[in-house]
């Protein structure tokens, strides 16, 4: 455990096909269900302070209390994801802990020197950002706020996970404003 932010919540895969990721997260890992969503809505997105439009693909599922997510860039705009392949990286890009006091846990890790190099929102109070700093090669921190709509979907998400019985291993994201 972080004696800053936490538990790790979040284990974040840069992956080349989301597909083929999921397949073999489903059927190798047994982890599932995974809830797809083909061009995450990301708003206000910033890349070293510059805006860029990104299309991300994502897939998040549950193995116990830690969130896999799985990305897949889908175009070439500025983003860590595809930093990170270029590098010629693969596996963990970040891990990630989840917050419900952003404004206040970001202030503490910049206090503490971590610099922001991405950022955005997904939803209400859905706020991310990512840290310059790399741990093992490319691997970085992303904060992640979870109050509201976010919150909830990713508790949704645990929730659908326990006792998973391998049926429907992907599933549609649903939509924020639905839950």
């Amino acid at each position: 455990m972080s004696r800053f932010l936490g538990e790790i919540r979040q284990l974040g895969y840069v992956v080349p096909d989301i597909e083929a990721a999921m397949d073999y997260w489903a059927e190798t890992m047994g982890v599932g269900p995974w809830y797809y969503n083909p061009k995450v809505p990301i708003e206000d997105y910033q890349y070293d302070g510059k805006s860029y439009d990104v299309h991300n693909s994502v897939a998040l599922a549950n193995s116990g209390y830690v969130q896999v997510e799985l990305i897949q860039t889908r175009n070439d705009a500025p983003s860590m994801y595809r930093d990170f392949q270029k590098a010629g990286n693969t596996g963990l890009q970040h891990v990630a802990y989840w917050t419900e006091d952003f404004d206040n846990d970001l202030a503490l890790m910049q206090s503490k020197g971590f610099t922001v190099k991405m950022s955005g929102k997904v939803g209400d109070n859905g706020r991310f950002v990512y840290f310059d700093k790399e741990m093992h090669p490319g691997t970085v921190i992303e904060l992640s706020e979870v109050v509201g709509p976010k919150g909830r979907l990713f508790k949704s998400i645990y929730e659908a996970s326990i006792g998973w019985n391998g049926k429907d291993p992907i599933r549609p994201f649903p939509s924020l404003s639905e839950i």
